[in-house]
């Protein structure tokens, strides 16, 4: 939503999605909060830095390429805060649930990865389905193709780009929460989701969620079949792979 319709590449979102991890990880082990229950102190809070972020994006008149500088800068600087309090040390948020495995077929599946990818399923068909019939999500698209004209037919910009900034990083709050749940915590790994995430961006248009969803589970199951066939080490190659080769097919996307 950043990138195609407020024209922001915000990295710095790569690094919330881990700061979320990181304080779901520290409610659920020093409170005993349900890590699913954590989304109701997260979320919000997130909604509120993501407001802030976009209001100063606007006042310095942040362009898409002072947005990339800017918001990776803001990304070490958060990777530093997380080590600080955290340290480097890996850390796993260990829950009854996070254990449990479902049997389809010969196949088992962990509970968490199930809930991760029907959290996704939900968030990109509820955003689809506002950005198609609702009067904000029409609001925003007009927005997106031509500002001045949408303003003129009473668009208030300034107030649809805060909330659809705050809704950005509201979603990173839920992404954080899966990667607690299902991944091994470290500062360092913060760049590496940013090669797939923006494999999957691309590839499924800016802008266009039930294309980033199949662009998702396109690349996910591609690196899995490369895990299986070849070694671990080769998936981080197919993301960026799969992103030369239909850029060199198909150059308008």
């Amino acid at each position: 939503m950043t990138w195609g319709l407020l024209r922001v590449i915000n990295l710095a979102n790569f690094a919330l999605a881990f700061l979320g991890a990181y304080l779901t990880y520290q409610l659920a082990t020093t409170h005993g909060l349900d890590p699913i229950l954590t989304l109701l102190v997260i979320a919000p809070g997130f909604f509120v830095i993501g407001i802030l972020l976009e209001l100063g994006f606007l006042r310095f008149r942040i362009n898409e390429l002072t947005s990339l500088i800017v918001t990776f800068g803001l990304t070490v600087i958060l990777e530093s805060l997380i080590q600080w309090i955290w340290t480097a040390d890996f850390r796993r948020l260990e829950w009854p649930y996070t254990r449990v495995s479902l049997r389809v077929g010969t196949l088992f599946v962990g509970l968490t990865g199930l809930l991760a990818f029907a959290a996704a399923a939900l968030l990109a068909l509820g955003t689809w389905g506002w950005l198609r019939w609702s009067y904000l999500g029409k609001a925003a698209r007009a927005s997106a193709q031509d500002g001045p004209m949408a303003a003129a037919f009473g668009v208030n910009r300034h107030r649809l780009a805060l909330l659809l900034a705050g809704l950005s990083t509201a979603y990173a709050a839920v992404a954080g929460l899966f990667i607690a749940l299902n991944h091994t915590l470290a500062p360092s790994q913060i760049y590496s989701w940013i090669g797939v995430v923006f494999a999957a961006v691309i590839i499924g248009r800016l802008g266009n969620a039930l294309g980033l969803l199949a662009a998702s589970v396109f690349i996910a199951a591609s690196e899995a079949v490369t895990m299986a066939v070849t070694a671990p080490g080769w998936a981080p190659l197919v993301s960026f792979s799969l992103l030369i080769v239909i850029l060199l097919l198909r150059p308008e996307l």
